[in-house]
């Protein structure tokens, strides 16, 4: 759709002013200690602040937020407004002697340690072209040091993807290049980014809003930092596992001492700490928001507890002996006593989420019931970096109840529902009809009720999708919702669902699944990737038992399709089961070309890369059955 058929955002109503005009008054605005510290080592930009790929196509533009400044307009939330002008700074700072952080050239930092040969990596960005441009900065300034090690803090896609912008596989196996990261990032990293990782990106088009306008009515921030960029991303395994706390490494005679933290903000992450700089890196653990216990384009549900008290563990560790801490987003904090109270407030924010949602869920209250309830303590709601700008005390809250007590409520009404379209017509049809809904709804939008307007006409819209009067509406509505959000997901998420319902789907615009991550699977993890594409009504009458023999490991492993399910393991030594249909021989990555890289299975057969001994049809059989996932599903209509 071109630029001239879309349907322009609306404006503000007076209720969302009012709404807006309240919550600035609430704000503890006369705290401008952030814009100091953001200011603060500022040793140059990337002028223009633009980054293209090869062929000339920009994948992160960081100018585009120029409007970002002076007072806050009407169509956004105060709050989330001063976060945004905090993360737009953008370029090369000093955050102590020999640590270094290039800010706004992607979602997350990327740090810099200069050791005694070279500088030591710390989260290069997710695109190549990102971190390729962060380290020409790092050097303009700072002389063409080689690098020399590359840690990884955690298995999120925005904290490694660029890494071969800043060096590459052959420096890497050569030994050049150390690459660190804690135990299970591998796994992990491909359990997110591959197995659901086309459902994840669908909803992170919506979380980070891709198809929003630059501009005050459209995207203003994800409150982690501005967006993500959109170039090629690539991943290098680790050459050593940090795998227990206290664990000591030096690169190029840096000291650094680790502290593991798993199943906080991800399932495998670590904060650790330099003693000769009296630095410490909190990695994604404390930052400048509250985060996501469990991130609104999907994840697995984070524990809160554990997150707090490996915070007490930081503190208890670390907050003594530092004189800056810094993370891999967001600006840094100076000072013993900063950090210190830092690191105790976002501690005592995640801790007061968890034990206030265990308190009342005891008490028979469910989550959406907590999330409304739930006051968070006066010394929390004052401090800025306690605020909900990516995660929020709405959602976090009932992920913390899912954790303990899952999807189910308790209430055997809910214990089967009708699926969203029949659950829809049915409602539509108690109101009197579409029509009857609506002048219900508008009612209730004139009266500035917009989340009563989101649910009541959600189900016009999924009982009947061509209904453009319904979609318009709710359109409006979701606009209005997002106007007011502090939170900057949340906003995104309200107007990336009003601009679909308007101008239609706009499908995934980034990949995070990229040749480099599908050649970093193991031959286990492969077959995982490929069982859940089977098809299983398709698949209900296939038997089919294949063994593959994996050269390059001198490995050999069984599949056997039944009944819908691709079970899989390695064949031990002395197996004495059946024989096998046919026997497959190939290397490990033609074995994820062919099974999960597009390539044309006829092609490599001819080629001779993979051989057979028995029935050959047995694998176009599994091929046959294998579903392709659609980046472009509908989420605001049926």
């Amino acid at each position: 759709m071109s630029d001239k058929t879309l349907v322009q955002p609306g404006e503000p109503t007076a209720h969302t002013e009012q709404r807006l005009k309240q919550a600035a008054q609430s704000l503890p605005m006369s705290d401008t200690t952030d814009f100091a510290n953001a200011d603060r080592g500022f040793v140059a930009e990337l002028k223009p602040g633009v980054v293209q790929d090869a062929d000339g196509k920009v994948v992160w533009d960081n100018d585009s937020f120029s409007y970002i400044q002076g007072n806050c307009p009407n169509s956004v939330n105060p709050s989330l407004w001063r976060q945004a002008q905090l993360m737009i700074r953008q370029g090369l700072y000093e955050v102590t002697p020999g640590i270094y952080q290039i800010r706004g050239l992607d979602l997350s930092n990327m740090t810099l340690i200069e050791g005694k040969t070279g500088v030591i990596v710390i989260d290069p960005l997710i695109s190549t072209e990102t971190a390729a441009a962060g380290l020409a900065l790092y050097r303009r300034e700072r002389g063409d040091k080689p690098v020399t090690g590359v840690i990884y803090t955690h298995s999120h896609v925005d904290h490694f993807g660029g890494v071969m912008g800043v060096t590459t596989t052959a420096e890497v196996e050569a030994g050049k290049v150390p690459v660190l990261a804690p135990a299970g990032f591998v796994e992990h990293a491909v359990a997110e980014n591959v197995y659901a990782g086309t459902a994840m990106g669908r909803r992170a088009a919506y979380m980070y809003g891709a198809a929003l306008p630059r501009d005050v009515k459209g995207q203003i921030s994800a409150g982690l930092g501005m967006t993500t960029s959109t170039g090629t991303v690539t991943m290098i395994p680790p050459t050593k596992d940090i795998t227990q706390t206290g664990q000591e490494e030096v690169i190029d005679e840096v000291r650094i001492v680790f502290q593991m933290t798993p199943g906080t903000e991800a399932p495998s992450e670590m904060n650790f700490y330099f003693p000769d700089h009296r630095a410490l890196c909190m990695a994604e653990n404390a930052t400048h928001t509250l985060h996501n216990i469990l991130t609104l384009r999907g994840a697995v549900v984070r524990d809160a507890h554990v997150w707090s008290q490996y915070l007490t563990e930081a503190i208890t560790l670390f907050g003594a002996d530092t004189d800056v801490a810094f993370a891999s987003h967001h600006w840094p904090m100076w000072g013993t006593d900063n950090v210190t109270e830092w690191l105790a407030l976002q501690r005592d924010t995640y801790g007061y989420l968890h034990d206030q949602t265990l308190r009342l869920l005891n008490q028979g209250y469910t989550g959406i019931e907590i999330a409304e309830m739930l006051e968070m303590p006066p010394a929390l709601e004052n401090t800025w970096h306690t605020h909900g700008y990516y995660g929020s005390v709405s959602h976090d809250v009932k992920a913390i109840y899912q954790r303990y007590m899952g999807w189910f409520d308790g209430n055997p009404a809910h214990l089967w529902e009708h699926p969203p379209v029949e659950s829809a017509k049915r409602h539509v049809e108690l109101a009197g009809g579409a029509d009857a809904a609506l002048v219900a709804a508008r009612k209730a939008y004139d009266a500035g009720d917009y989340r009563w307007v989101a649910q009541l006409v959600n189900y016009v819209v999924f009982a009947d999708p061509s209904n453009d009067a319904a979609k318009a509406l709710q359109a409006d509505a979701l606009e209005q919702l997002g106007f007011g959000s502090e939170n900057g997901t949340w906003r995104n998420f309200y107007l990336m669902g009003a601009y679909e319902l308007r101008n239609g789907g706009v499908g995934t615009p980034t990949v995070a699944t990229s040749p480099t991550m599908m050649a970093a699977l193991t031959v286990e993890q492969l077959f995982e990737a490929v069982s859940f594409l089977i098809n299983g009504p398709k698949a209900w009458d296939l038997h089919v038992t294949n063994d593959w023999v994996i050269t390059d490991e001198n490995r050999t492993y069984r599949t056997e399709l039944r009944n819908g399910v691709l079970a899989h393991f390695e064949i031990p030594k002395g197996f004495s089961g059946p024989d096998p249909d046919a026997t497959f021989t190939a290397s490990r990555p033609t074995l994820i070309g062919a099974l999960a890289g597009g390539e044309d299975l006829q092609e490599v057969m001819k080629s001779g890369r993979i051989t057979v001994s028995g029935d050959p049809s047995k694998l176009q059989q599994l091929i046959a059955v294998l579903d392709k996932p659609d980046p472009d599903f509908n989420i605001v209509t049926p």
